[in-house]
């Protein structure tokens, strides 16, 4: 599959269908996680990959009662070691890079289970406390995004994108 196809063929994917992910799948999603940049090679994420249904409904009540994250055969969360990056970058290394080094392992996982025909979603949207103390989160680190993974059950149409006009400025607004 061409990266072009994958980048614009990918689907936020909130219905699964109830079959299992191998294990071989979730460690090739991993480990496309760990091959994201990162801000001096800090590699900040940690990983926790959820199978269990105790788990995943306590990861679900975290992200405002969204049934799909429990439903999902795996969910995967990316954490961000605030204290990893902060070590070499300080404030900004906690309060950015982290975040960013962590998004784009994140697009990362995102995009090579599409390649694997899964479905995900990139889902922001929780309690950070709430899940933290689903996950047992040692101090410093932060849950930054859950991605319910599974083969899609349907899969939505591709929604409208801004066109270039509208985002891009030359050397200057």
């Amino acid at each position: 599959m061409e990266l072009s196809e994958a980048i614009k063929g990918r689907r936020s994917i909130r219905a699964f269908k109830p079959q299992d992910v191998p294990d071989e799948a979730v460690e090739k999603l991993i480990d496309a996680a760990r091959y994201a940049p990162s801000a001096g090679n800090i590699q900040p994420w940690a990983l926790v990959i959820a199978k269990k249904g105790e788990t995943k409904k306590k990861l679900a009540s975290a992200a405002f009662n969204q049934a799909f994250v429990e439903e999902a055969p795996v969910v995967i969360v990316v954490c961000a070691d605030e204290n990893r990056s902060s070590m070499r970058y300080g404030r900004r290394g906690e309060t950015l890079y982290c975040i960013q080094d962590t998004a784009a392992a994140t697009q990362n996982i995102l995009l090579t289970a599409y390649s694997l025909g899964l479905g995900t979603c990139w889902v922001g949207a929780f309690n950070e406390d709430e899940a933290k103390k689903a996950l047992r989160a040692p101090d410093g680190m932060r849950p930054v995004a859950m991605i319910p993974v599974g083969y899609p059950n349907k899969t939505p149409s591709q929604r409208a994108k801004r066109p270039l006009n509208q985002i891009v400025h030359h050397e200057e607004f």
